[in-house]
């Protein structure tokens, strides 16, 4: 039997996208792993209520863009207060798409990943 643990994104500008994390969703760093050669960073952030952690990982020998193909994954995470998140979402501007027949919407982060916001049942 296998449970979920973690999720990567790797990510172009990891202080901004650790503040992009904080700020936008409230997710903290629980661990980080820094490479001896500095080749690499690895930060996990966690919601503070479940074990599944987001893993950013900072390659500093990767200055380019990442190709993210037609952004078709995605993450997503749960809201008690749905209508409270959305607004501090849009005045962020960081929604990316809505979907109100579905009561669902999605932010983008610095390096272009979609995050799903789904209302808690």
């Amino acid at each position: 039997m296998f449970s979920f643990n973690h999720f990567n994104f790797n990510v172009s500008d990891l202080d901004k996208s650790l503040a992009f994390y904080r700020e936008v969703l409230g997710l903290t760093e629980v661990r980080r792993t820094v490479a001896e050669d500095g080749s690499f960073t690895i930060v996990f952030l966690g919601d503070g209520k479940t074990g599944f952690r987001l893993e950013l990982t900072a390659l500093r020998d990767h200055p380019q863009k990442y190709d993210l193909g037609e952004c078709e994954f995605h993450l997503a995470l749960t809201t008690p207060d749905y209508d409270a998140a959305h607004e501090k979402h849009k005045a962020m501007g960081c929604v990316c798409y809505e979907n109100p027949a579905m009561g669902i919407y999605f932010i983008s982060d610095p390096d272009g990943y979609w995050i799903e916001i789904v209302p808690e049942k």
